[in-house]
């Protein structure tokens, strides 16, 4: 069968697309961008890869005719646009109309659990999507979701930012809000075995985990699973923007994320119709085990997928090609070139960088400039690194964005994410048994000058460090 997945390079798509691919379908994989997007190698026969935006009805003339399913995955939560609700109306909207003039049977939509009367915005607008994409002449079924837990997904690292960070935490009164949680795996099971299951057509099902537990209760059994003492203490005079603040200084999401968590929070996700186990023979993960899971993938450097590396969660805001050559004109640049003697160390130094691994030579000092860059609406360095061990374009690397990780070239490009008074990209090329760390520096006005030249004294020490100890 033919499958079109689309946000195929978000968290719910890159871990569906190989469970598709092992089901023996070829895949077509709708993209923004397909400088982010790598095909597993085992697998480039089986997956096709389309570059689509789906705010422009022309560019949806690229998916096939012979499409048989699709998998509708797109929402803009983390969108700093105030009218997102707008933009996922518009997305749904074209993207309907132009599966209406293909073979498609079936298309499966993941949304979020609906049974409140006072939805949140971001609640209100899945709501939306739904009925748009359900007007359509295929066959069609809703997964409704509430807090989703797995390694790299939000809820997940929104919980450990807090209780491992915080003994005593000062928490507003959503805390008391009731959820059913459910883990990553069992929505990708659900979300495979739906399609063309014909039990499921024009249906709408909500689905979650076998506890039901206040958000205050997931934090707590998150520090007894890693052994930790929490306390929590609520107050009824945290705000809504307070709480928003509390969530993006303690945590690594953005302030636009954290508002829509907040905002989302303050209404109870509990299933009403749980029936899907049920037809599909499943039994579903507690919260306590879906924990367990993450943290084993966390251990095995095995994550495969994580919502810091959507391009949300920066400044980027068009494709990675745009940013890929470096400029010359009008640009500051620190170059240093060290010979090393193992070239496979010396690669390893590299592609490890950053995250736990820290930048080899005063890691304080990054750490520190990203404190600063978090008080100033940055996105600081606590988005870390999704793998320990590989980088992929499109990557986030603390408040780094990955242009380019070629390893037959030897070659890491960076860009940086950070508030700055101009854009700044960090390179790593090996040439021969030598090695070339450029960064450069494109000002912005007088400030950015300025902002180089002050600079100096920490780059001329830093830099010399990091490769240093890179090449050793």
């Amino acid at each position: 069968m033919k499958i079109l997945l689309t946000g195929a390079t978000g968290y719910i798509g890159k871990r569906l697309l190989p469970v598709l691919v092992e089901n023996g379908h070829h895949v077509v994989c709708c993209v923004r961008d397909k400088g982010r997007f790598a095909i597993p190698d085992l697998h480039h026969d089986q997956v096709s890869v389309i570059e689509i935006d789906f705010l422009n009805p022309a560019s949806l003339n690229e998916i096939p005719e012979d499409i048989d399913g699709a998998y509708y995955l797109i929402h803009s939560m983390s969108s700093n646009s105030k009218n997102f609700a707008q933009l996922e109306d518009q997305s749904a909207e074209n993207f309907r109309n132009r599966m209406n003039k293909t073979r498609v049977k079936h298309i499966v939509y993941l949304s979020g659990i609906i049974n409140d009367q006072n939805l949140s915005k971001h609640l209100a607008s899945r709501k939306n999507v739904e009925d748009i994409l359900k007007s359509g002449t295929y066959n069609f079924t809703t997964l409704r979701a509430g807090i989703i837990i797995g390694s790299g997904s939000a809820s997940f690292e929104i919980i450990r930012d807090l209780t491992e960070k915080l003994p005593v935490m000062i928490t507003p009164r959503w805390l008391q809000t009731k959820s059913q949680p459910i883990g990553i795996r069992d929505v990708i099971t659900m979300l495979e075995k739906v399609l063309f299951n014909e039990k499921t057509f024009g249906s709408s099902f909500d689905i979650g985990g076998p506890d039901v537990l206040t958000y205050r209760q997931m934090l707590l059994q998150y520090a007894e699973i890693r052994k930790l003492k929490r306390y929590i203490i609520t107050l009824p005079v945290l705000t809504p923007r307070l709480s928003s603040y509390w969530l993006y200084f303690v945590t690594s999401t953005t302030f636009s994320l954290a508002t829509k968590l907040v905002d989302s929070m303050t209404v109870e996700v509990v299933c009403h119709d749980n029936r899907l186990a049920t037809l599909l023979d499943m039994h579903p993960m507690s919260y306590h085990d879906a924990i367990a899971a993450a943290f084993t993938k966390i251990e095995q450097n095995a994550i495969i997928s994580s919502w810091k590396d959507s391009l949300i969660s920066g400044r980027i805001n068009t494709k990675l090609s745009q940013y890929v050559q470096v400029p010359v004109d009008g640009c500051f640049k620190d170059v240093k070139n060290f010979k090393f003697k193992n070239r496979l160390d010396t690669q390893s130094r590299i592609w490890a960088i950053g995250g736990h691994t820290g930048w080899y030579y005063a890691t304080w000092l990054w750490q520190l400039r990203g404190y600063f860059d978090k008080l100033a609406g940055g996105v600081g360095m606590r988005r870390g690194r999704t793998s320990g061990i590989d980088i992929n374009a499109g990557d986030t690397l603390d408040f780094w964005r990955v242009l380019l990780a070629d390893k037959k070239q030897g070659r890491l490009l960076l860009f940086a994410e950070m508030k700055l008074p101009g854009e700044a990209w960090l390179e790593f090329k090996i040439d021969g048994d030598r090695l070339t760390q450029t960064a450069t520096f494109r000002p912005k006005g007088l400030y950015g000058r300025l902002y180089w030249y002050l600079s100096l004294p920490f780059h001329f020490f830093i830099f010399r460090g990091m490769i240093t100890a890179i090449t050793k």
